[in-house]
């Protein structure tokens, strides 16, 4: 019968690792910039836990995730186009005093009515400011039903002017 090796302290592990990488020497950075930089990990104290993410943070991103959209096999240089402010909207939709519900419904009929006379048109749904919760309910329904209709080749936030985040530039197919 072997015998089990003798557990050992995770400070000893931790000596052992500390030994075996006393004399590896870091590389020079790639002067082409290839590489990046590894971001500084630190681990927490014993005791602690880790700290939790923060929901702005989370927030943040979902924001940037759902201000555009490109539909695939579209050039995503069409949606820079359409963020430029190259396609003029041809036409405006706004949906402020409606329910989710109501504003999708004016949202899929809008686009199949002015889907062959418009290229590019502009829907403001507004920002959530004034319902329950600040939650802009219409504005994420909306992006939902923009992203699921065949018609939408892509959207982004509308420019300051035409209502900033709290409205939507369209390009429609031909």
């Amino acid at each position: 019968m072997k015998k089990r090796p003798e557990k050992r302290d995770d400070g000893d592990e931790v000596e052992d690792f500390a030994r075996a990488m006393a004399d590896v020497v870091r590389l020079t950075p790639d002067p082409r910039g290839r590489v990046r930089p590894a971001p500084h990990v630190s681990l927490p104290r014993a005791g602690n836990r880790p700290a939790a993410p923060s929901a702005g943070k989370d927030e943040d991103i979902d924001d940037a995730l759902a201000s555009s959209f490109v539909a695939p096999g579209v050039d995503r240089r069409e949606l820079r186009k359409l963020k430029r402010g190259d396609y003029a909207a041809d036409s405006r939709l706004d949906l402020h005093g409606q329910t989710a519900a109501e504003a999708v419904a004016s949202v899929k009929r809008f686009i199949d009515n002015g889907r062959h006379r418009h290229r590019s048109v502009c829907i403001v749904h507004g920002r959530g400011l004034h319902s329950e919760g600040n939650l802009s309910i219409v504005k994420t329904r909306v992006r939902e039903c923009l992203r699921q209709h065949r018609a939408v080749l892509a959207y982004a936030d509308a420019p300051r002017a035409d209502g900033g985040n709290g409205a939507v530039y369209v390009l429609l197919r031909k």
